[in-house]
């Protein structure tokens, strides 16, 4: 599968008939709005969880030099805390191709943290299928990575540690994400 992904989610789901659509954000998404929406909630997505197996050949890195963010893989017992996002259908047009590197959009359900009540809204998700996945590595081979890329919208480190921080606001634990800034913070700070 190509990692540019726009025709593909347009064409496997349009969305044009709804009034509006939550989407589940968990990465970038959570601390970079740059869309409108309707209104935002803390969310938890189950029998996922985040890590930094995708390449960003166009936000945090380069064709040549891609840089690593964050997708979801299947993990029965786990979940994954995020920011979910009420949107009206014309909004897909620049998530599309915000998110056109390799992830692909599905519906599925989420739950809010505040109630516990659950709806069904979508979520991008780039799997081991597209080119520019990277796969499993350590945290510190992620962090070593990560302190050397840097794409059109900023350095890579930017982005780990703003979602790291982002975590921190939800008062969400999330292991991969909190151990990779540890090994990028050391790595910052003998650089």
């Amino acid at each position: 599968m190509s990692h540019n992904t726009i025709e593909q989610n347009q064409q496997a789901q349009p969305l044009d008939h709804l009034d509006s659509v939550w989407l589940f954000g968990y990465g970038s998404l959570i601390y970079k709005a740059d869309f409108p929406y309707l209104q935002r909630r803390p969310a938890r997505i189950h029998g996922w969880e985040r890590r930094f197996w995708q390449g960003s050949h166009d936000h945090r890195g380069t064709p040549e030099s891609p840089g690593r963010v964050a997708t979801l893989i299947e993990a029965p017992d786990a979940n994954c805390i995020g920011m979910a996002y009420e949107v009206t259908p014309a909004v897909f047009a620049h998530l599309d191709h915000r998110e056109k590197n390799g992830y692909l959009r599905f519906f599925t359900e989420f739950e809010w943290l505040d109630d516990g009540q659950s709806v069904e809204g979508l979520v991008y998700v780039a799997g081991p299928d597209n080119e520019a996945y990277l796969g499993a590595a350590t945290e510190a081979e992620i962090a070593a990575h990560i302190a050397r890329s840097e794409g059109p919208s900023g350095p890579n480190s930017e982005y780990l540690l703003k979602l790291a921080e982002a975590l921190r606001e939800l008062e969400a634990h999330d292991a991969h994400v909190f151990a990779i800034e540890s090994e990028l913070r050391a790595l910052l700070e003998f650089a």
